[in-house]
């Protein structure tokens, strides 16, 4: 029986060999906002790995729109250099297709890095900005203020995401995801948590989808007609009162309107409040309603680490994509792996040819 996870897919002009994804994964590695030496390596082994496509980590479109002092950004012509870099090495030695996540942390900005002071705020000794939100509505306790975006503040958060589209087209990626998801800036505007705003931008559901549409569709404008768009989005906040299910449909449904390719089904990150019941494959359902409701391609995420678990989401119609982040990291083989259990064949550098559906693996993984 052919494997689904290993068919080939096809979004816009884009080929994709199969629906094995790299999630984007943050790695606060740039100290200076430019990709390093760090991200050769740590996408370049995932660009050899089999995937079909590499997602790189969070980019943010603004200096102030970083995470932490040492994220990565996409935002100037020393950025954009670095991450040419990067996708050039990549597609030089590998297979997979190159996308890129565009995002903005908004309030959850100016953070300590997650090894030093996981979910703290910097403090002004340690270089702490100002960061910008929907609202002047702190991420949480202890956290500063954030100063609430006006019209001239929204076109200039928008005119960077539009630059970062064009510096990615530069720098050679094939796709681009547009984070929405996980309580960074775009997703801030969406929920009633963190958009108190009483302007077009605020108050119903459709004013507070009104900025997160108006920005994808100006990227979606501003990226070749023939290369995929898609984004990422927290489905529900998990928080009583905040943005949910039914929400998450309207605005997949806005989102497809205005020529979204795929969305990746998400959850969480906006609250401290929030109570995610963590499991494998937790997140598979969401992508599977989406699917459902909007007819868009989707990409299921968290927690997915078993071949034959990848294997069924795709066979039986729950996601068409199937994306890794800390199974990858575990074993960046991963899909070399799945395929001997599968019995499919997939991209593998030659130099690596002695590991490659090797027999012992495979009489293991059958039960013999």
């Amino acid at each position: 029986m052919t494997s689904q996870l290993f068919s080939p897919i096809r979004l816009r002009g884009l080929d994709i060999p199969n629906r094995i994804v790299v999630s984007p994964m943050c790695q606060y590695s740039a100290p200076t906002g430019s990709a390093s030496d760090w991200h050769l390596m740590h996408l370049g082994k995932f660009a050899v790995s089999g995937a079909g496509l590499v997602i790189a980590e969070a980019t943010h479109v603004e200096k102030r729109g970083r995470i932490t002092p040492a994220c990565l950004g996409l935002y100037d012509d020393e950025t954009e250099a670095a991450l040419r870099r990067v996708v050039e090495f990549c597609r030089a030695q590998g297979q997979a297709r190159m996308g890129v996540q565009l995002s903005h942390s908004g309030r959850k900005g100016s953070a300590r890095l997650p090894w030093i002071g996981r979910g703290e705020p910097l403090t002004e000794a340690e270089g702490a900005w100002e960061t910008v939100a929907p609202s002047p509505v702190p991420h949480d306790t202890g956290w500063p203020t954030p100063q609430a975006l006006d019209e001239e503040g929204l076109e200039a958060v928008k005119a960077a995401h539009v630059d970062s589209v064009r510096r990615a087209h530069r720098a050679g990626f094939d796709l681009v995801e547009v984070h929405i998801a996980h309580g960074y800036l775009l997703h801030e505007f969406l929920s009633p948590l963190s958009n108190t705003r009483q302007d077009a931008y605020g108050g119903d559901r459709a004013g507070r989808m009104r900025f997160p549409l108006e920005v994808f569709a100006a990227m979606r404008a501003a990226w070749p007609d023939d290369k995929p768009m898609g984004v990422r989005h927290s489905v529900t906040d998990w928080v009583p009162g905040g943005w949910d299910l039914d929400d998450a449909d309207a605005f997949a449904l806005e989102l497809k309107r205005l020529g979204c390719d795929y969305v990746t089904a998400s959850t969480g990150g906006l609250s401290p409040q929030q109570r995610i019941p963590v499991g494998e494959g937790h997140q598979v359902e969401f992508a599977a309603r989406l699917k459902q409701v909007t007819g868009l391609p989707t990409m299921a995420v968290g927690m997915i680490f078993d071949p034959r678990h990848a294997e069924r989401i795709v066979a039986e119609g729950e996601a068409d994509f199937v994306a890794l982040a800390r199974g990858m990291l575990f074993d960046p083989g991963w899909p070399w792996y799945a395929a001997a259990v599968l019995d499919a064949a997939v991209d593998y550098p030659p130099q690596y040819l002695r590991g490659y559906r090797s027999q012992f693996l495979r009489g293991i993984h059958r039960g013999h």
